[in-house]
């Protein structure tokens, strides 16, 4: 099964979700042509040079050979024409070498890029997050010497937070920053699970490092953020000798083998510090959110993948008589219940696009709104979606791959036919970057009670009013829609209302019941926009919407009162209860 990048899609919900109408005042130089020569071209890497190495790099991996990594074959020549064609700085600020476009346009591109090969994506997506810490932080020896080459993908970048003994934790860390009496910072420790954190595809690696000062404050106050290189840079910006930092081995993993996965020594490693001292999280954050934007595509990504593979599969496959089929030995696609999978997981997946690309857009308004109130709102609006967006894709990612290989039945079980790997390269998607249920817990503390609920009572009324101008046809689903966003708002106004205890239970219901109401609305606007319209492909818009109403919001009155109901019983359950 050949891969397609989904251009045509992207470019039609970037326009549902208001990209067209952000872009006349913030990027007058981005108008629709541009945004399709953008896809287009995005497109063709994404079909041409980056799928083909999926299954290579799922069968060769990373592997780790006199104390270097080597990459799949292909891989680095990947990223070399990745790095020319521009494109780790799509977004960035043209002041360090960027292009100035959307933050939304970045998401849709960076959505076909994980959908082609999600183990190689991995490697910009954290250059991206790298780069725009230092924009907002990096001192100007930082932002002169080392931002632009992250921009340029001429080096790349890494995040360095967790260790063996902290997990998510990120409290009990113990990595050591001592300064060295000129300026700069020896580091000492061990960090685990850092993407990318070596290979050769690139001269120079930039590593941000979550560290303590001797006199740092015990917990998350006295993390401070630092910058490590591979090989040491000069003030002249040319390369030195190698810095004492370097893989001591690789992770083996359920999927994204292609992705080098390491351990991490820094011993006596030089750095620098990044912004204020033991305000190191608060910094890394602005990494952090920029990754979990990115991990929200790639579980599209990998859902779009999935898809495409399952839909080529069900109409090659012929087995048994179908009720839609003359033939003795009908198409796969041609048994209702397959094709009813089939159309979910194309309604899901469109859905979550909708989420992400609805985030970023905010993002982008955040920055360019003509007033402080608007830069407010939306700034607002895109904290609340990020997680919503990151764990909700990130499920259906799972989801639809999962789904996708019960399509293939037997043979989906079967490595060869490829279903089995977005299933696995998919399962990570949900841990990495703040786990799903520490996102749950982020929208409820954070995004929903902290503001007691305003901004998501404003995205609901939005939404009342889209689901308004479903009519005719389109009226049952609109029902559906307008009944699941009064569900979202009693939870919510529960929600703010409730004791810790009873809203943490609660959180990961809360959380995929906005993802489900707000993932509607995504389809709704998508079968709004394509209205009037012959062609088969935006016809079937208002189908994915039903089938969407039909099997999830349907069922968001039942999930909202499930949330709101007491659960403090689960306190009383004991483990051993549970033992058997």
């Amino acid at each position: 099964m050949t891969f397609r990048a989904p251009v045509r899609d992207l470019a039609f919900a970037l326009k549902a979700v208001g990209h067209s109408e952000m872009v006349q005042t913030a990027f007058p130089d981005l108008d629709d042509d541009t945004v399709m020569a953008v896809l287009e071209a995005a497109g063709e890497l994404a079909t041409n040079e980056l799928a083909p190495l999926n299954r290579v790099g799922d069968l060769e991996g990373a592997r780790l050979e006199n104390g270097k990594v080597v990459l799949p074959s292909g891989f680095a020549e990947a990223f070399h024409s990745f790095a020319e064609g521009g494109w780790t700085g799509l977004a960035a600020s043209p002041d360090f070498g960027g292009q100035g476009l959307s933050k939304t346009l970045e998401a849709a591109v960076f959505e076909m890029v994980n959908a082609a090969n999600m183990a190689f994506a991995l490697c910009p997506l954290l250059s991206l997050g790298a780069a725009e810490a230092l924009t907002l932080n990096g001192t100007p020896r930082q932002q002169t010497l080392i931002l632009p080459k992250l921009v340029s993908g001429e080096w790349t970048g890494t995040m360095n937070l967790t260790e063996p003994q902290a997990g998510s934790d990120l409290a009990a860390i113990t990595t050591r920053a001592e300064p060295d009496g000129n300026g700069g910072y020896r580091l000492t420790g061990q960090k685990i699970f850092i993407t990318w954190g070596d290979h050769e595809a690139t001269p120079n690696i930039c590593h941000l490092v979550l560290a303590r000062l001797p006199d740092a404050p015990p917990g998350v106050k006295g993390i401070s953020l630092f910058l490590a290189t591979k090989r040491l840079v000069g003030e002249d910006g040319e390369l030195g000798v190698a810095n004492t930092v370097g893989p001591a081995s690789l992770e083996h993993k359920m999927g994204i083998h292609g992705s080098p996965t390491c351990v991490m020594v820094f011993d006596g490693a030089q750095a620098e510090l990044v912004g204020v001292a033991n305000q190191g999280l608060a910094h890394m954050f602005i990494m952090m959110n920029a990754a979990r934007l990115h991990v929200a595509a790639q579980g599209i990504g990998i859902a779009e993948r999935a898809f495409q593979r399952a839909l080529a599969f069900s109409q090659e496959r012929r087995q048994g008589r179908a009720i839609w089929s003359a033939d003795a030995s009908a198409m796969l696609y041609d048994h209702p219940d397959v094709r009813r999978t089939l159309l979910l997981m194309k309604a899901k997946t469109e859905a979550g696009r909708g989420i992400f690309l609805t985030a970023a857009l905010n993002i982008d308004i955040a920055h360019s709104a003509g007033s402080e109130t608007g830069k407010a709102a939306a700034q607002a609006r895109a904290d609340m979606l990020i997680p919503i967006a990151k764990a909700w894709g990130t499920d259906i990612g799972v989801e639809v791959a999962s789904l996708g290989v019960q399509v293939h039945g037997g043979m989906g079980f079967i490595e060869e036919t490829g279903a089995a790997q977005h299933y696995r390269d998919a399962r990570i998607a949900p841990i990495y970057e703040g786990t799903n249920g520490i996102q749950a817990i982020d929208l409820m503390g954070r995004k929903v009670r902290q503001n007691q609920g305003r901004v998501m009572a404003d995205l609901c009324a939005e939404m009342h009013a889209t689901a308004a101008r479903l009519t005719g046809d389109l009226a049952g689903p609109g029902a559906r829609l307008d009944a699941a966003i009064t569900a979202l708002e009693s939870a919510t106004e529960w929600l703010v209302q409730a004791d810790m205890a009873a809203a943490l239970t609660a959180a990961t219901g809360y959380q995929k019941l906005a993802g489900d109401v707000i993932g509607g609305w995504s389809l709704a606007r998508l079968a709004l926009a394509a209205e009037g319209s012959e062609e088969p492909w935006l016809k079937a818009k208002a189908d994915l919407l039903r089938i969407f109403a039909r099997e999830v919001l349907a069922l968001a009155p039942g999930l909202a009162a499930g949330i709101v109901e007491d659960a403090a019983d689960l306190e009383a359950i004991s483990a051993e209860a549970l033992t058997g």
